[in-house]
């Protein structure tokens, strides 16, 4: 391990490279509605070319491993950055079906190498600092959520147009990933694991996981269009929800450890999960958009702990060896990522998206319900 692996300047490019993909990833949920109207996209229709943007993700995260194992984290940072700073804009750009997902797939691959090649680096740093870091560059993914998806709001409503807030968020992403490029190191991460079927205990762990990540997938896609269908907020103003969600996650991780040292993982897993599903209630009963931006402000407080404490508990249990429940886990988890936005945009097709988010409220219960088990080991 060399010296400069533990230094302020590739802690700051670590953290940049988390910032830039929770940027990038946030910007595109003010401009859902948008892309919907260009393409002329059905609810339905709209649930499958989203379904792109996962396929992409979950093709090119397994390589991005192999990858990075051969040729460290860097290079593949780099790829997965600059792809998105490319494809940001053709998503806004697109004006029919087939273009919207070739841009959505080009996104979603982009974004999962990044995704990858950026916890082998974080991994790498963590190790040569010799304490925790791992907790606070997942932070910045969270701190570029609300503010990619805040400042795309506030360029739609200052007039922009979609294509301009995309190339001004590319900007900001190609910056950040232009600042951290001299100062990462060529981390490698080992032979990407293969996938593992969850048995026992961690089963469990792996479903509740997987409605975890698909709560923060459907808030993504599909809040913008919720609240603008429902006469709430105009379409410029459509992104707010997520971005309150993505900043009452992001304090909510950033307590997290006091929260679970001070609560234990059973009463988190409780307390958490009604918390989110309080959030629904209010979110789908609001009859003013005040009460629905507090109802996505709850869901994302309530969520923001659920999957790190999950994960501790694949960990610890002892059905299976702890890194093959932690990749069962992750797996399982993505792939709640992936049929997610295309499940709720056939069950909105089929009834409305009201309905879908009641059924999401619904999954999301059992949480609290399997708290106790969970937990237990």
């Amino acid at each position: 391990m060399t010296a400069s692996a533990d230094s302020p300047s590739t802690r700051l490019a670590t953290r940049l490279s988390f910032f830039a993909a929770g940027f990038a990833l946030a910007c595109w949920a003010p401009l859902v509605p948008f892309a919907k109207a260009n393409v002329g996209a059905d609810d339905a229709m709209l649930g499958l070319l989203l379904l792109c943007l996962g396929v992409g993700s979950i093709v090119a995260m397994p390589l991005t491993g192999w990858l990075a194992a051969r040729w460290g984290g860097k290079p593949m940072m780099l790829a997965g950055g600059f792809g998105l700073v490319l494809f940001l804009p053709a998503l806004a750009a697109a004006t029919g079906p087939a273009w919207l997902a070739l841009a959505l797939l080009g996104f979603g691959a982009a974004l999962g190498t990044l995704d990858v090649a950026m916890n082998v680096h974080a991994v790498e740093v963590g190790r040569a600092a010799r304490r925790p870091l791992m907790s606070g560059f997942h932070a910045q993914f969270s701190v570029g959520g609300f503010v990619g998806a805040g400042g795309v709001t506030l360029a739609l409503s200052a007039g922009a147009s979609p294509l301009a807030a995309a190339l001004g968020g590319a900007a900001v992403v190609g910056v950040a990933m232009a600042v951290a490029w001299p100062r990462l190191l060529r981390a490698r991460g080992g032979e990407p694991a293969a996938f593992v079927a969850p048995r026992g205990h961690v089963l469990l762990l792996a479903a509740l996981a997987a409605i975890c990540f698909l709560v923060e997938g459907a808030v993504l896609d599909w809040s913008a269009l919720l609240v603008v269908e429902a006469g709430l907020l105009a379409a410029a103003q459509g992104g707010l929800g997520y971005m309150l969600f993505a900043v009452a996650m992001t304090f909510g991780r950033l307590a997290g450890d006091r929260v679970v040292a001070a609560l234990g993982d059973r009463r988190v897993l409780l307390w958490g999960g009604l918390l989110a599903v309080l959030g629904f209630a209010l979110l789908l009963a609001a009859p003013v958009a005040a009460l629905a931006l507090a109802g996505f402000a709850l869901i994302g407080l309530g969520a923001s702990n659920l999957v790190p404490v999950l994960f501790s508990l694949a960990g610890r249990q002892t059905a299976m060896p702890a890194g093959m429940a932690i990749a069962a886990v992750t797996t399982t988890g993505y792939a709640g990522v992936l049929a997610g936005p295309a499940a709720m945009g056939f069950a909105a097709h089929a009834a409305s998206l009201p309905v879908a988010f009641g059924l999401l409220a619904a999954l999301t219960a059992l949480v609290p319900l399997a708290s106790r088990r969970a937990a237990r080991g």
